[in-house]
């Protein structure tokens, strides 16, 4: 089985809405992210997918895909004693895990994958930890359509260990 595997540190970013605007110079409608920040971060995970890919040849047919991504706690759950304990486990803020996971799968398009549409089977996680985003994407084997569940690769969550 191909699999491909890495981790981009910072704080990741969504994709937002989409905005779109006529340009009278260039006679056409421009479409643009609605978040600032969104570029750049999509432009941080190409560059680690692209390492992480150093030449291979990319992913084809089915994939399964698993995002878990880190977000920072925020102050207000620390105390002078260190984590509070009405602190919540889990961020059940925005951003959506859905949306983070837009942009991470626009930026691995034609570097990992040739497109997104590729994805048919999608684990997605939001933990509380050091800002990142664990990526794992692996080929399906033809035989692994057979049942609701993926083949086996995320029936457990994911590499939260480390989770904070």
């Amino acid at each position: 089985m191909n699999v491909v595997t890495f981790v981009v540190w910072g704080v990741a970013q969504t994709a937002g809405s989409k905005r779109g605007f006529y340009n009278k110079k260039v006679h056409r409608v421009i479409i643009t992210d609605d978040n600032a920040k969104s570029r750049p971060w999509k432009a941080q995970v190409t560059d680690a997918a692209a390492a992480v890919m150093a030449g291979r040849p990319l992913l084809e047919g089915a994939l399964s895909a698993a995002f878990v991504f880190y977000l920072p706690r925020p102050k207000s759950h620390h105390g002078r004693r260190g984590l509070l304990p009405s602190a919540p486990a889990f961020p059940v803020v925005k951003p959506d895990a859905l949306k983070l996971a837009r942009a991470v799968e626009d930026a691995l398009t034609g570097v990992v994958y040739r497109d997104d549409s590729q994805i048919v089977y999608e684990s997605l996680w939001k933990a509380y930890g050091k800002p990142c985003v664990e990526i794992t994407v692996a080929e399906l084997s033809p035989g692994a359509a057979t049942g609701i569940a993926a083949p086996g690769l995320f029936d457990e969550m994911p590499m939260l260990e480390g989770a904070q």
